[in-house]
């Protein structure tokens, strides 16, 4: 029959993805990490394989849901929509096209005998009653909305934040929001090494390269400069009215100074002004420092909905609402304290070498 569902799956080399796209574009809860680019760059810098699940009814795409297959050294591979960042998941013109494509993955991680299949949703916001029930130090999205301009929304701030950004430049720092390559090699310097820092394997150079170049102009670098010298710096993507920002990092010695507050003041009037509607600051811990940081903003708590199907039981793990950890490994503050007594150029060259098999 004409409107009969019809699946398929594709190598996102081989599918056209300007129909993909397209579709992504028109869908209320898409992101910007939902858009090819993304799956592109992930094959050409770390060589994982990108896959769309796609649904048509007669000759009309109603439902799309992205993967990459991560291989590992050892064990099996693992599909998941999508590493290295928060979500994309399933878009779906309804229920039953949405059921359809999770089945099609399921299938997919059977043929290529992975051994599981996540998929990253974003979910209700959290109010805060929700906040009040919830156990433990779960993870959430934080997402404010922008007004129609940078100075409506500078008067929105209140006056503690306003007067640091103030603060910020009366320090004598200065901000760009860029699109050149050359300021993503910027960003990369203080990027890596604060993930140094962090005790964290940094991605790879050619990572941000291949974003910059499947992007293009929707990828934008806020720098925040003391004389020529970066000392903040974050990456941002944009989609139609949605922004957000998946990366941000100064140097430590100079937190002092407030980099931090010029640098998100710098992207957030630059967005607004281009008519973003919708900014998302990324993952946080509940409660702990970097959510207060993007709470100050404006921005609220969202659910973060992380489902598993472990492939060998044929069963859904429980999501895990509002994060995905259950627990830190003894072993993690070790492992982070070495980490921090690399040098720094022993640090980049193996810290990609293990980032690209770690997925969020």
């Amino acid at each position: 029959m004409a409107d009969e569902l019809q699946a398929r799956v594709s190598r996102v080399s081989v599918y056209p993805v300007e129909e993909y796209d397209a579709y992504v574009a028109s869908h209320p809860l898409a992101t910007p990490y939902h858009y090819s680019c993304w799956l592109k760059a992930v094959e050409r810098a770390y060589r994982h394989t990108g896959w769309l699940v796609t649904v048509h009814r007669g000759s009309t795409l109603c439902g799309v849901l992205p993967l990459v297959e991560i291989k590992t050294p050892v064990g099996r591979s693992n599909l998941i929509s999508l590493p290295f960042c928060d979500l994309a998941g399933v878009l779906a013109d309804d229920c039953d096209v949405r059921h359809l494509l999770l089945a099609e993955a399921q299938s997919l991680a059977d043929t290529n005998r992975a051994g599981g299949l996540e998929i990253r949703q974003g979910g209700a916001a959290l109010e805060e009653l929700d906040l009040k029930s919830v156990s433990g130090s779960p993870k959430v999205r934080m997402l404010s909305s922008l007004p129609g301009d940078a100075n409506a929304l500078f008067q929105s701030f209140k006056p503690k934040l306003r007067s640091q950004i103030r603060k910020a430049e009366k320090n004598g720092l200065t901000s760009e929001v860029r699109k050149d390559l050359d300021a993503v090699e910027q960003f990369y310097n203080v990027f890596a090494w604060n993930m140094r820092r962090l005790g964290s394997p940094v991605h790879s150079r050619a990572w941000f390269r291949e974003l910059k170049q499947a992007y293009g102009d929707q990828m934008l670098v806020g720098l925040v400069f003391l004389d020529d010298q970066p000392v903040g710096a974050g990456i941002l993507l944009m989609a139609g009215s949605k922004a957000c920002i998946p990366w941000a990092s100064t140097l430590e010695k100079y937190n002092r100074l407030a980099p931090n507050m010029l640098l998100y003041w710098a992207l957030l009037s630059h967005v607004c002004e281009r008519g973003c509607t919708s900014f998302d600051y990324g993952r946080s811990t509940l409660g702990e420092g970097t959510y207060r940081f993007k709470k100050q903003w404006g921005a609220k708590p969202y659910e973060l909905v992380w489902s598993k199907w472990q492939v060998e039981e044929r069963v859904e793990s429980e999501p895990e609402r509002s994060g995905h950890q259950s627990g830190v490994s003894r072993l993690r503050p070790i492992a982070e304290e070495i980490w921090r007594r690399l040098p720094l150029a022993v640090a980049n060259w193996i810290g990609p070498k293990l980032r690209r098999y770690i997925t969020l």
